[in-house]
């Protein structure tokens, strides 16, 4: 019936009944004492996260602006003080923990799956080559910069190697040692993230701002310069100041290691975001007992190419491969070309490939849906604090992309002239709104499905056979119906023959229906979709900027904040959404 968990109130009220069911896992010292400071401690800790995020949220924000006299430096600085914090707790977590033999009694079988774990370490490595590239850009100028600039790197490395090793060890712990001191350090772990996050996404929206506004404005200047209007772009850019040339990236090098860490931005905020949604899980794990004798844990393989159709993958792999020529021919010309014809040729390109992606996705999806109707598989109802997780975090990112969609749809409505760009643009705003809703609804009833029963369909198909609930095997597999000669010679030539068991057990094993079929490849295309659907815009694609309607119709201050601040919803809700039906496809 798939595997159930029991929170802190039933195991508690369970504990009473001691004499009638034991339970192993639980240690000596009875959960009552524990019980009542349980919201108390869970409170204290969520009260230490919201102040810490506040003040991070405050200085990056701050920091971001060159008006306010809040330098990056700042901001460097409180960000290397807390992950040094957070280095030192999980090193007195694990040595803890492995000191105490009743440290961990149970653990969560749903928390930190194979390959959430294996993409935390992807990100993982590359926000380390990051690391690597940013030692590099600041070395190249140091004389002129704050040491914590570099320190910084240094520090932001060790704290990952050191908490990737630990959420590939821990997190599937229910702590039952230290339980408020253990709560408090996942809750400042988990804000250390989301505040590195924080960090990352505003020096790209930065970066990428600044870059777009020196592109705009060097053309101009570029036209006055041929007049003899300007002296030099250098002194425009420093301001007048010769001193500031020691400090401007010249080198080759220096632009190699620059533009690569920026490049490299998308993954350490993945990195981030993955690791504060694995530390949550353990948080609300903590203290908590699982009672693995009243339910049955499923132990779920992840099969790629057994089972399938392939033309989930193979369609899946087009839209990939698409997708990936279209980013390029779109950065090409529009970083190129100052033609507003290339540039509108771009975007219509642009445009009409996630039309027909997002099209295509909302179809099968509502497929999808249409067949879970007819799934025979049982609701799993049970307590699970990573699938709880999965949802609110599918529904909450996608608020980001709902939002830009709504905006675009505004201007694109109010605005005049509509032309065949406006057209294609509102088009897609109304398709992603479309494709949001739908995917959620997909993924959101394929988590909560049960995964195949077949040990259970395979016992009450034995009963339907042979009328008995207790029976030999080798005596009942005699009396099958059309194969009482085989199974007689085969039990008479002894070791030469198949065992009757293994025979009945592949006689009555279910087969995969084409239910679960057409879904393994819903999941598989949805899958690939979501993958160039996150590498578009974290790479580089930004149609809400290249496109003047919403700019234009907003303001250069108020449309840039709403995509600053919503569109890295979006570009997590993709990742996420890969990692949810990953799970779904596992469990189809």
């Amino acid at each position: 019936m798939g595997c159930g968990h029991k929170d802190d109130k039933a195991s508690l009220a369970s504990s009473q009944i001691a004499s009638f069911s034991p339970q192993p896992h639980r240690p000596p010292s009875a959960p009552a004492s524990k019980e009542v400071w349980k919201k108390g401690g869970r409170m204290f800790s969520i009260l230490l996260a919201v102040h810490l995020a506040l003040l991070a949220c405050t200085l990056v924000s701050s920091g971001a602006f060159e008006k306010i006299a809040v330098h990056d430096y700042d901001v460097f600085f409180l960000l290397t003080v807390l992950m040094l914090i957070v280095i030192t707790w999980i090193i007195f977590y694990l040595a803890n923990t492995s000191r105490y033999p009743d440290a961990i009694p149970c653990r969560d079988s749903h928390a930190g799956p194979i390959w959430l774990r294996g993409g935390l370490i992807l990100f993982a490595i590359f926000s380390l080559v990051m690391d690597v590239f940013k030692i590099g850009y600041y070395s190249s100028f140091y004389s002129c910069l704050s040491a914590i600039k570099i320190i910084y790197p240094i520090v932001q490395a060790i704290f990952v190697v050191v908490q990737t090793y630990f959420l590939w060890m821990s997190a599937k712990d229910c702590v039952h040692v230290h339980l408020n001191v253990t709560r408090c350090g996942l809750m400042l772990t988990l804000t250390t993230n989301l505040a590195v996050w924080m960090s990352a996404v505003t020096d790209e929206s930065v970066h990428k701002a600044h870059s777009k506004f020196r592109k705009n404005v060097t053309e101009e200047l570029f036209r006055w310069l041929l007049k003899g209007n300007l002296p030099s772009c250098e002194a425009i850019w420093s301001g007048g100041d010769s001193s500031a040339d020691e400090c401007n990236c010249n080198s080759q090098i220096c632009q190699v290691f620059n533009n690569g860490y920026f490049w490299l931005y998308p993954f350490n905020i993945e990195y981030s975001l993955f690791a504060s949604a694995m530390v949550y899980v353990m948080w609300k794990n903590v203290g908590r007992f699982i009672d693995h004798h009243s339910h049955h844990i499923h132990r779920l393989k992840f099969r790629l190419f057994q089972r399938t159709f392939f033309v989930g993958i193979v369609l899946g792999l087009i839209i990939l491969v698409s997708g990936l020529g279209v980013l390029i021919l779109y950065e090409v010309q529009i970083n190129s070309s100052t033609e507003s014809s290339k540039k509108s040729q771009a975007l219509s390109m642009y445009y009409i490939f996630n039309i027909v992606c997002l099209g295509l996705m909302s179809l099968v999806c509502i497929g999808g849906s249409v067949i879970y109707r007819f799934d025979k598989r049982d609701m799993d109802r049970h307590k699970n604090p990573t699938r709880t997780l999965d949802v609110a975090l599918l529904m909450g990112s996608a608020l980001g992309q709902y939002a830009i969609s709504y905006y675009s749809i505004v201007a694109i409505v109010a605005s005049t002239p509509r032309d065949a760009v406006s057209a294609l643009n509102l088009t897609y705003a109304l398709l992603m709104i479309a494709q949001h809703t739908f995917q959620n609804i997909f993924i959101i009833e394929g988590l909560h499905r049960q995964p195949p029963k077949e040990d259970h369909r395979r016992d009450s198909h034995q009963k339907d056979l042979y009328g008995l609930t207790f029976a030999n095997i080798n005596a009942v597999s005699l009396r099958v119906p059309d194969s009482g000669s085989t199974l007689g010679s085969t039990t008479a030539s002894g070791a030469e023959g198949i065992h009757p068991s293994d025979f009945i057990r592949s006689l009555t094993a279910p087969k995969m229906n084409w239910r679960r079929k057409l879904l393994r490849e819903i999941s598989m295309f949805l899958l690939l979709s979501n993958i160039i659907l996150w590498i578009m815009p974290a790479f580089g694609a930004r149609p809400q900027f290249d496109n003047d309607t919403e700019l234009n119709f907003y303001g250069d201050s108020m449309w840039p904040a709403i995509v600053d601040i919503c569109l890295p919803f979006g570009i997590f809700y993709r990742m996420h959404a890969v990692a949810s039906l990953l799970e779904v496809y596992i469990m189809s």
